[in-house]
Protein backbone atom coordinates (compact mmCIF):
# COMPACT_ATOMS: atom_id res chain seq x y z
CA UNK A 1 0.00 0.00 0.00
CA UNK A 2 1.20 3.36 -0.95
CA UNK A 3 1.84 5.69 1.96
CA UNK A 4 2.80 9.45 1.84
CA UNK A 5 4.01 12.56 3.93
CA UNK A 6 1.75 15.36 3.57
CA UNK A 7 3.31 18.56 4.03
CA UNK A 8 1.09 21.64 3.54
CA UNK A 9 2.69 24.90 4.83
CA UNK A 10 3.49 25.82 8.07
CA UNK A 11 3.69 29.63 6.78
CA UNK A 12 0.95 31.97 7.97
CA UNK A 13 3.86 34.46 7.09
CA UNK A 14 2.87 34.31 3.66
CA UNK A 15 0.04 36.77 2.42
CA UNK A 16 -1.67 36.10 -0.32
CA UNK A 17 -2.16 39.04 -2.34
CA UNK A 18 -6.19 38.54 -2.51
CA UNK A 19 -6.10 38.16 1.16
CA UNK A 20 -5.46 34.97 3.46
CA UNK A 21 -2.27 33.17 3.99
CA UNK A 22 0.37 30.29 2.32
CA UNK A 23 -0.69 28.14 6.02
CA UNK A 24 -4.14 28.81 5.74
CA UNK A 25 -5.23 27.58 1.91
CA UNK A 26 -2.32 24.87 1.74
CA UNK A 27 -3.84 23.14 4.90
CA UNK A 28 -7.41 23.72 2.98
CA UNK A 29 -6.22 21.71 0.28
CA UNK A 30 -4.83 18.74 1.96
CA UNK A 31 -7.84 18.80 4.10
CA UNK A 32 -9.73 18.16 0.54
CA UNK A 33 -7.26 16.02 -0.81
CA UNK A 34 -8.40 13.25 2.43
CA UNK A 35 -11.60 11.91 0.99
CA UNK A 36 -9.78 11.38 -2.40
CA UNK A 37 -6.60 9.82 -0.73
CA UNK A 38 -9.08 7.22 1.65
CA UNK A 39 -10.85 6.38 -1.73
CA UNK A 40 -7.97 5.40 -4.04
CA UNK A 41 -6.35 3.53 -0.48
CA UNK A 42 -3.29 6.06 0.17
CA UNK A 43 -2.12 6.45 3.68
CA UNK A 44 -0.67 9.57 4.57
CA UNK A 45 0.72 11.35 8.02
CA UNK A 46 0.02 14.74 7.97
CA UNK A 47 2.22 17.55 9.61
CA UNK A 48 0.71 20.26 11.99
CA UNK A 49 0.49 24.05 11.54
CA UNK A 50 3.08 24.40 14.78
CA UNK A 51 5.74 22.20 13.41
CA UNK A 52 8.79 23.74 12.38
CA UNK A 53 11.28 22.51 9.37
CA UNK A 54 13.15 20.41 11.19
CA UNK A 55 10.11 18.49 13.20
CA UNK A 56 8.37 18.04 9.55
CA UNK A 57 12.05 16.35 7.80
CA UNK A 58 12.96 14.25 11.40
CA UNK A 59 8.68 13.20 11.45
CA UNK A 60 9.52 12.51 7.48
CA UNK A 61 11.99 10.27 8.29
CA UNK A 62 10.58 8.32 11.39
CA UNK A 63 8.90 6.12 9.24
CA UNK A 64 9.16 4.40 5.35
CA UNK A 65 7.13 6.91 3.41
CA UNK A 66 6.60 5.90 -0.42
CA UNK A 67 6.62 9.99 -1.15
CA UNK A 68 7.41 13.42 0.54
CA UNK A 69 4.55 15.84 -1.04
CA UNK A 70 5.01 19.49 0.27
CA UNK A 71 2.65 22.28 -0.43
CA UNK A 72 3.42 25.47 -1.14
CA UNK A 73 3.33 28.98 -2.37
CA UNK A 74 5.95 31.64 -2.84
CA UNK A 75 5.87 35.16 -3.81
CA UNK A 76 8.01 35.34 -6.85
CA UNK A 77 10.26 37.97 -7.45
CA UNK A 78 9.28 38.57 -11.03
CA UNK A 79 5.75 38.14 -12.44
CA UNK A 80 5.78 34.70 -12.44
CA UNK A 81 2.12 32.53 -12.58
CA UNK A 82 1.64 28.57 -12.45
CA UNK A 83 2.93 25.89 -10.47
CA UNK A 84 6.72 25.19 -9.81
CA UNK A 85 6.92 21.61 -9.11
CA UNK A 86 10.76 20.84 -7.43
CA UNK A 87 12.27 17.94 -7.23
CA UNK A 88 15.82 16.57 -6.31
CA UNK A 89 17.74 15.96 -9.73
CA UNK A 90 19.57 12.86 -8.28
CA UNK A 91 16.90 10.91 -7.55
CA UNK A 92 14.91 9.53 -10.49
CA UNK A 93 11.79 8.89 -8.42
CA UNK A 94 11.19 12.23 -7.54
CA UNK A 95 11.23 13.07 -10.90
CA UNK A 96 8.92 10.81 -12.19
CA UNK A 97 6.35 11.85 -9.26
CA UNK A 98 6.85 15.39 -10.17
CA UNK A 99 6.19 14.59 -13.58
CA UNK A 100 2.90 13.04 -12.77
CA UNK A 101 1.85 15.93 -11.09
CA UNK A 102 3.01 18.48 -14.02
CA UNK A 103 0.69 16.40 -16.11
CA UNK A 104 -1.95 16.52 -14.09
CA UNK A 105 -1.74 20.04 -13.51
CA UNK A 106 -1.41 20.95 -17.51
CA UNK A 107 -5.43 20.04 -17.33
CA UNK A 108 -6.29 22.66 -14.86
CA UNK A 109 -4.48 25.19 -14.69
CA UNK A 110 -5.44 27.86 -16.79
CA UNK A 111 -2.07 27.96 -19.20
CA UNK A 112 -0.30 24.98 -19.24
CA UNK A 113 2.59 25.93 -20.47
CA UNK A 114 3.22 27.71 -16.86
CA UNK A 115 3.29 24.50 -15.28
CA UNK A 116 6.88 24.08 -14.77
CA UNK A 117 9.48 20.83 -12.94
CA UNK A 118 12.25 22.45 -11.62
CA UNK A 119 15.49 20.07 -10.55
CA UNK A 120 16.20 21.45 -6.96
CA UNK A 121 19.34 20.33 -4.56
CA UNK A 122 18.25 23.52 -2.02
CA UNK A 123 15.07 22.98 -0.51
CA UNK A 124 15.34 21.66 3.25
CA UNK A 125 12.45 19.08 2.60
CA UNK A 126 14.00 17.77 -0.73
CA UNK A 127 17.46 17.56 0.62
CA UNK A 128 17.49 16.28 4.13
CA UNK A 129 14.20 13.48 3.42
CA UNK A 130 14.51 9.60 3.05
CA UNK A 131 11.96 9.31 1.17
CA UNK A 132 11.54 10.90 -2.96
CA UNK A 133 10.21 14.27 -2.25
CA UNK A 134 8.02 16.61 -4.52
CA UNK A 135 7.66 20.12 -3.40
CA UNK A 136 4.77 22.37 -4.78
CA UNK A 137 4.84 25.88 -4.99
CA UNK A 138 1.37 26.19 -6.44
CA UNK A 139 1.26 29.54 -7.42
CA UNK A 140 2.31 32.83 -7.11
CA UNK A 141 1.36 34.29 -3.39
CA UNK A 142 2.12 37.99 -4.71
CA UNK A 143 -0.23 37.25 -7.74
CA UNK A 144 -4.24 38.28 -7.63
CA UNK A 145 -4.37 36.18 -10.48
CA UNK A 146 -2.74 33.13 -9.47
CA UNK A 147 -4.19 33.13 -5.65
CA UNK A 148 -7.72 34.20 -7.17
CA UNK A 149 -7.33 30.98 -9.56
CA UNK A 150 -6.30 28.76 -6.18
CA UNK A 151 -9.10 30.25 -4.20
CA UNK A 152 -11.66 28.80 -6.91
CA UNK A 153 -10.42 25.34 -7.98
CA UNK A 154 -9.30 24.53 -4.09
CA UNK A 155 -11.37 21.05 -4.56
CA UNK A 156 -10.13 20.57 -7.84
CA UNK A 157 -6.47 21.30 -7.24
CA UNK A 158 -6.82 18.53 -4.13
CA UNK A 159 -8.44 15.59 -6.33
CA UNK A 160 -5.03 16.87 -9.55
CA UNK A 161 -3.12 16.25 -6.30
CA UNK A 162 -4.06 12.64 -5.66
CA UNK A 163 -4.67 12.10 -9.37
CA UNK A 164 -1.07 12.90 -9.49
CA UNK A 165 -0.21 10.22 -6.58
CA UNK A 166 -2.57 7.62 -7.96
CA UNK A 167 -0.76 7.74 -11.74
CA UNK A 168 2.76 7.75 -9.75
CA UNK A 169 1.47 4.96 -7.55
CA UNK A 170 -0.31 3.12 -10.45
CA UNK A 171 -3.36 2.74 -8.35
CA UNK A 172 -6.39 2.62 -10.17
CA UNK A 173 -8.78 5.77 -9.24
CA UNK A 174 -12.41 5.89 -10.55
CA UNK A 175 -12.94 9.40 -10.93
CA UNK A 176 -17.06 9.02 -11.17
CA UNK A 177 -16.99 7.76 -7.48
CA UNK A 178 -18.45 10.79 -5.19
CA UNK A 179 -15.26 11.27 -2.10
CA UNK A 180 -16.33 10.24 1.25
CA UNK A 181 -15.93 12.60 3.95
CA UNK A 182 -13.56 11.92 6.76
CA UNK A 183 -16.58 11.12 9.03
CA UNK A 184 -17.39 8.35 6.81
CA UNK A 185 -20.49 10.26 5.79
CA UNK A 186 -21.07 11.38 1.92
Amino acid sequence: MAKIYLDPSIDETNVYASGGNDEYYMNLIADAMIPYLSIAGIEYVRNNPGDTVADIINQSNADNYNLHLALRSTPAIDYQLGPNIYYSALEPEAQIAAFNFAKNFWSIYPDPALVDMIPNLAIPEIIATNAPTVFIDLVNSASFEDTDWLKDNVYKIARTLVFGLTDYFNIPFDIKREPISPTGMV
